[in-house]
């Protein structure tokens, strides 16, 4: 069986065992669904994420030990942690990817990481009368 080097890293932390844990996997084919999912159950943190190298950018999905996210910030940047500094990517940003968020872009600026997240597309609907009625007030 193929040995996956696997990292664990404490996001939003400034010392060891602090922060939002992620567990990283560099690769440079997908695994298959199912493995990347027993995978993060193994793991049993918030969220495992799995990155696909490429020439210019980097594809990333996340999983839950119970299923796959769309979104998981701090997953991302445990990623790009790791792809500087234990890869030692060369260029101040790293372009991400994603099959449900569009691209995600994480910039290094001296010792931090900045992640642009994607924008939330609100569209209006809707309240029914009986949620305005015990509320006491009508949403706008």
């Amino acid at each position: 069986m193929k040995k996956i080097p696997i990292y664990q890293v404490d996001a939003f932390a400034s010392q060891l065992f602090s922060g939002n844990p992620a567990a990283v996997i560099i690769s440079d084919t997908w695994l298959d669904d199912n493995l990347m999912q027993k995978i993060s159950s193994e793991n049993n943190l918030a969220e495992t994420a799995f990155v696909l190298r490429t020439e210019k950018y980097f594809e990333i999905r996340w999983f839950t030990p119970a299923g796959e996210v769309e979104l998981c910030g701090h997953a991302t940047l445990a990623s790009a942690f790791v792809i500087f500094n234990i890869l030692k990517w060369k260029e101040d940003q790293i372009i991400f990817k994603t099959r449900f968020s569009g691209d995600l872009i994480v910039e290094k600026q001296d010792d931090i990481l900045v992640l642009d997240f994607p924008a939330d597309k609100y569209k209006e609907c809707r309240v029914p009368g009986i949620l305005a009625k015990g509320i006491g007030k009508k949403p706008l």
